[in-house]
């Protein structure tokens, strides 16, 4: 862990968060094209930067599968996008904090006789006190790494085979808050005092790691695979938190941000524009291409962390190729 702390130092350059900074001023390019009849799966797609994409995409004429865990509130999406824009929408219900869950919408989604054009894998979940999923795992991490890693591993025959399709992860500036790296060691957090921050940073590091050797395994398939930090826009995320923070978040910080609506333009343009043919393995804040934290593109720490994610998860013994 010394080592790679000194290597990261090192490998820090203060021009790039110059450009960070710089580029969260900056508005996300646009997108004229139409996506009639693509079809489109977005998780988490009831509130928030999820909603506000879905109807982005409907408007443009895309068929839309939903994976969100609330039933009532995605046959109520599904009814209005349906009625106002006249696509065809459709869900599946899936706790994604819950492995059985994760294996199953995904066993689903590989079973499609059909193409999937688009990925985003929108849902997430931030916790300021550490929580456990039913199989014992850190929620942070399960909801933004795990969830994400066990869908794109069990689609990647399937996409290929379809010889096109982009996947967008929604990632997050938030990664530099795992700014020493991610402890492999620990990635439940069982030896660690918990942090928030910190347990987010780690989650969204992993995910950044994951898209360094998905995107190799994927190269010359027609199949991209890229992450995106969608803005400081305000979201429902954290209200699983207690009464003090869902107050700052709502009387101060919310007062801060922007509208999901850049997150949207952003997503939709990086899931359709001609521009990004062919562009994989890439960090953007918004449209914008930038060079994430050091630890984020440790390739070393992205082997071990890819074989350690395969051990959690049982995937080793799945018959698709590593």
């Amino acid at each position: 862990m010394r080592r790679k702390t000194r290597q990261y130092i090192k490998e820090y350059a203060w021009s790039n968060i110059f450009a960070m900074i710089r580029n969260n001023r900056k508005a996300p390019k646009l997108c004229t094209y139409g996506f009639k009849d693509k079809f489109v799966v977005i998780t988490g797609a009831t509130s928030g930067i999820g909603y506000i994409t879905a109807r982005k995409y409907a408007s443009r004429g895309a068929t839309l599968l939903f994976i969100n865990r609330n039933k009532e509130k995605s046959e109520k999406l599904c009814s209005e996008i349906e009625h106002e824009f006249g696509v065809k929408c459709d869900y599946r219900i899936a706790d994604l904090s819950c492995m059985t869950d994760i294996f199953r919408v995904a066993e689903q989604l590989r079973a499609f006789d059909f193409p999937i054009d688009v990925i985003i894998h929108n849902a997430g979940v931030y916790l300021t006190k550490r929580e456990l999923t039913p199989e014992g795992l850190e929620k942070v991490f399960v909801v933004h790494y795990l969830s994400s890693f066990i869908i794109n591993y069990l689609l990647m025959e399937k996409l290929k085979a379809q010889e096109k399709a982009r996947i967008i992860m929604v990632g997050s500036e938030g990664h530099r808050f795992a700014a020493w790296g991610i402890r492999l060691d620990d990635l439940n957090w069982e030896k660690r005092r918990y942090s928030g921050l910190k347990s987010y940073g780690s989650a969204k590091t992993a995910q950044l790691l994951s898209m360094i050797l998905f995107a190799d395994k994927l190269k010359d398939s027609g199949v991209t695979m890229n992450t995106m930090h969608p803005g400081a826009v305000k979201t429902k995320t954290g209200q699983e938190n207690g009464f003090f923070y869902r107050w700052f978040k709502r009387n101060l910080f919310d007062k801060t941000l922007k509208s999901p609506e850049i997150s949207a333009e952003a997503l939709y343009y990086l899931g359709v524009s001609k521009e990004l043919d062919g562009v994989t393995g890439q960090f953007f804040n918004l449209t914008t291409h930038e060079v994430p934290a050091p630890p984020a593109l440790d390739r070393e720490v992205a082997c071990e962390l890819w074989d350690e994610t395969l051990k959690m998860t049982g995937l080793k013994d799945v018959n698709t190729i590593v």
